[in-house]
């Protein structure tokens, strides 16, 4: 580079030195490294970089990135959700109105007078005497208790007096007789929505529109739809959240009982091979397996002898290699019990696992014999020296 540098990279510089005098930990890039250790010469001071390493140092190139494992999101807390009540009343505390006499069946005059009081009761509520109406729709319904829609018109008039618990009562009633009153359903989604019961009120006037759509109905369904979607995403997030969480515990108890049983198989072979010296061997390669085991160890001596850990182990390792039987030909009391065993095995020990080492024949001549063996290893002397000088010529 010559003496002078080029606007660009002055331009460059400044922009860069601004970065870092914003943000110094810029400094402690990986690929800075080399401008550090200039500042370093210069004597100047790098402020630490107090942030996690793990964030701003990416890892060594020769070792790969892990990929973590992922981890069960936490759980939110159930949180109140923010609704506007505006409009919301408390329930009335006065009695409900009379309602019809149960299973009573409507003469073709009581039909016709109900539809008289029907009639009344409307003049008087469009005169504004709303208690009057009330009163005439329940002489109405005494004399025709079968017809929802009567129900249906004094739950109208009930809501406008306030009377909303009531009025509820009436729609349910009138939706016994026909559950498929769109005015049962529209005035019983009015009073929900007076009481701040959101999502009921939506779900009745939802239904309500469905049935016999009609603008107030509409209306009084956008009023209560604010709410009511706040309620049910609301409700559908820790819903989703309780099932996760029920999803994560049945897996857990799953484990948990698997590890426990696994446990308590362990527990009762470990058991089993305490109250049983036997217990560890499988009798493989004995004559008829494990039952070939359970008739030799039916003999008291043997079954006597087997209680000394010491003869248990020798029999355990002859049974895993028959050639270990030469280890114990010094040792009397392991001597006497296997040379018993070979001899209810059939003599030379072909019923050993995978026989007597070498196809051996009964006796054992050069062994110097296992005391006791009654036909399994002789009391043989050691076979004779070859003559002095027989073997002298072999290379």
């Amino acid at each position: 580079m010559g003496d002078s540098m080029k606007v660009e990279d002055i331009q460059r510089l400044q922009t860069f030195i601004s970065a870092c005098r914003a943000n110094p930990k810029i400094l402690h890039l990986p690929q800075l490294a080399f401008f550090r250790d200039y500042l370093h010469t210069l004597g100047a001071t790098i402020p630490e970089d107090d942030s996690n390493p793990s964030t701003t140092h990416p890892p060594p190139r020769d070792e790969p990135m892990r990929e973590a494992s992922p981890e069960p999101e936490p759980e939110e807390e159930e949180s109140e959700v923010e609704l506007d009540n505006e409009g919301v009343i408390e329930p009335e505390k006065e009695p409900f109105p009379e309602m019809g006499e149960d299973g009573k069946v409507a003469t073709e005059d009581d039909i016709e007078a109900s539809q008289a009081k029907r009639s009344e009761a409307m003049s008087a509520m469009a005169d504004g005497d709303l208690q009057k109406a009330v009163d005439l729709f329940t002489e109405a319904i005494k004399l025709n208790p079968d017809s929802a829609l009567l129900y249906a018109k004094r739950a109208s008039i009930l809501l406008k007096q306030k009377r909303v618990n009531a009025a509820i009562r009436d729609c349910d009633e009138a939706l016994k007789h026909n559950p498929d009153s769109a005015t049962a359903y529209k005035f019983r989604g009015r009073a929900h929505r007076l009481l701040g019961n959101w999502l009921e009120a939506a779900r009745d006037l939802r239904l309500a529109c469905r049935l016999d759509f009609d603008e107030q109905t509409d209306e009084w369904l956008k009023e209560v739809q604010p709410n009511a979607t706040k309620l049910e995403e609301h409700n559908r997030k820790y819903e989703r959240q309780r099932k996760d969480r029920e999803i994560r515990e049945r897996r857990e108890r799953i484990r948990k009982a698997q590890e426990e049983a696994r446990k308590a198989q362990e527990e009762e072979q470990n058991s089993k091979s305490k109250d049983d010296p036997f217990s560890g061997f499988s009798g493989a390669g004995m004559p008829g397996g494990p039952a070939g085991l359970g008739d030799i160890f039916k003999d008291p001596e043997i079954l006597a002898a087997m209680q000394d850990p010491e003869v248990a182990a020798a029999f355990q390792d002859v049974s895993s290699n028959p050639s270990n039987i030469f280890k114990y030909q010094s040792n009397p009391k392991v001597a006497s019990v296997i040379n018993k065993l070979i001899s209810k095995l059939g003599g030379g020990g072909g019923g050993m696992p995978g026989g007597m080492p070498g196809g051996m024949p009964e006796g054992f001549p050069g062994m110097g014999g296992f005391p006791g063996a009654g036909g399994g290893f002789p009391d043989t002397a050691p076979p004779p020296k070859p003559p002095s000088g027989a073997n002298d010529d072999l290379d």
